[in-house]
């Protein structure tokens, strides 16, 4: 069977995109998560003579690969400058160069001013003082794709001229993402019949919203290595993402490759982080709601023997399927989700319950699956869910100059306790002033791995917030929600919410 390699050249092209840049440890830790655990076969980490923190970066990533074997892995982008490149990369301790040259007649004769037969000549040059320097030479033909199609006499004098020399590795991008799957197809089987013993890789770009057809295009003319970013950052529309080309590879080529899928979730949300670029929530395998069925259709196939599951199932990325909830839900979506709690009701009791649902979402409130027990106690007017824990008063203050500080009283069954705490900001001030009430009567309390705050689009500073925060109590997560004017009282809200719903759990299990 085939096997591709997967260079991914997130801390490369991807800080391409607008805003980005990571810091040297960032693009470590990423770095080790790559190697190690998503298990890419290579990866691009930098522009040579970028900056400072590039150059220390690299001395970083270098150092650790060097000592875990895995430094012929590790690759920097240079250019055609002599030795300034080279003796960067050296520097910094680096073992493979990414040089680019030029793809298109139209790039060497317009951007560098020089002939293809003197670009060729200074590549050769470079390449020798590489050589003597024992660092390894990939080639990017930059522009490739418009040279395929305006130049192609000119990519083939390059590929003629440069197949005897040490070059591990050919790179045929498509730099500025114009190619669709046929001419992909077509140019890659040209390129790869006619040098049937060098390695080509192709980098793809997104600007189209094509990059990942293009990959499986490349792929079957017989290219050798595939180039992605995590989550498709990279200049403009982005580039391959690493998700959907290791999924789509494996679903639909059946051709090998060595990453590790249950790891993609874990790296696409720490770049998210990293990055600042928030994930689209229908991003296909690493977004919010990919594995969220919402039509009822849906929840009751899958109840029936899985009629709407596909290859992509989210367990092989680390993920979990859900149901969502709102006007579309239909009592099977409703069961689905009661399937969490350990609940199971009767016909006549299931049927309010989604009739409920159902007006929440037509008045388009956000219906969660955490919500579920209040909406049962309300529509059935049981006390199987009752608020036991109020947060009676709270008094926040935030000066110039001083650290936040929070003042809490809380009502729990029937017991009044107060705490005070300072804390980074104002609400950190209030969960940590309850978190010692929490601590004094040994109750467990859960930690907060998410917070995210929305307004309606086009809101004014006088539009209610809804803080949506996601807890982890033992390894099962909560996700509430507060909706008030002020950013700090709706996460308060959403936090009295959180404490009841842990209280009824924890009743529910005989447990503190």
């Amino acid at each position: 069977m085939m096997r591709v390699e997967i260079m991914d050249t997130t801390l490369r092209d991807g800080e391409q995109t607008q805003g980005v840049s990571y810091t040297p440890l960032e693009k470590l830790h990423l770095a080790k998560l790559l190697l190690h655990e998503v298990k890419v076969d290579r990866i691009e980490i930098s522009s040579a003579r970028v900056s400072e923190g590039e150059f220390d970066a690299i001395k970083l990533i270098s150092g650790w690969a060097s000592q875990n074997n895995l430094l012929n892995k590790v690759e920097v982008l240079g250019f055609v400058d002599g030795d300034l490149s080279l003796n960067w990369i050296s520097n910094a301790g680096a073992q493979v160069l990414n040089l680019l040259c030029k793809g298109s007649r139209r790039h060497v004769e317009k951007q560098l001013r020089k002939t293809p037969e003197e670009h060729v000549s200074d590549i050769k040059d470079l390449i020798r003082r590489a050589d003597s320097m024992n660092i390894i030479v990939n080639i990017y033909l930059e522009d490739w794709s418009n040279g395929m199609i305006n130049s192609e006499d000119y990519v083939m004098f390059m590929l003629d001229s440069l197949k005897e020399e040490k070059i591990a590795r050919f790179m045929l991008p498509d730099t500025l993402g114009i190619l669709n799957p046929d001419q992909t197809f077509l140019f890659c089987r040209k390129i790869v019949d006619k040098y049937p013993d060098l390695h080509f890789d192709f980098h793809a770009h997104n600007d189209y919203d094509l990059a990942v057809a293009n990959v499986l295009a490349a792929i079957k003319a017989g290219v050798k290595g595939i180039h992605t970013t995590v989550n498709g950052l990279g200049e403009r529309a982005g580039n391959a993402p690493l998700s959907s080309v290791t999924s789509a590879i494996k679903d639909h080529l059946k051709v090998r490759i060595g990453v590790n899928e249950s790891e993609i979730t874990k790296v696409s949300k720490i770049v998210e982080s990293f990055s600042g670029i928030r994930i689209p929530v229908n991003k296909p395998i690493i977004g919010e709601n990919v594995f969220t069925q919402t039509s009822g259709i849906h929840a009751d196939g899958d109840s029936k023997d899985n009629l709407y599951y596909n290859d992509l199932l989210p367990e092989r990325f680390g993920r979990k399927r859900k149901y969502a909830l709102g006007k579309q839900s239909g009592k099977a979506t409703i069961r689905k989700n009661l399937e969490e709690f350990g609940v199971d009701l009767n016909p006549e009791s299931l049927a309010k319950v989604t009739q409920r649902v159902i007006e929440l979402g037509d008045k388009k409130e956000n219906v969660t699956t955490e919500d579920l027990p209040y909406i049962i106690s309300d529509v059935l007017g049981t006390e199987d869910i009752n608020y036991k824990i109020f947060i009676k008063n709270y008094s926040l203050s935030l000066s110039l100059g001083l650290r936040p500080f929070a003042s809490v009283k809380v009502e729990i069954n029937g017991g009044a306790y107060e705490e005070t705490s300072s804390g980074d900001g104002q609400y950190d001030a209030f969960m940590k002033a309850l978190r010692k009430v929490y601590d004094s009567l040994n109750k467990d309390f859960p930690a907060l791995i998410d917070y995210s705050v929305a307004i309606p689009p086009g809101g004014k500073t006088d539009a209610l917030v809804e803080t949506v925060i996601t807890w982890d109590l033992n390894g099962k997560e909560f996700k509430t929600k507060g909706l008030d004017a002020d950013q700090t009282e709706s996460a308060i809200k959403a936090t009295e919410k959180m404490l009841n719903l842990i209280e009824g759990f924890k009743e529910k299990q005989g447990t503190k």
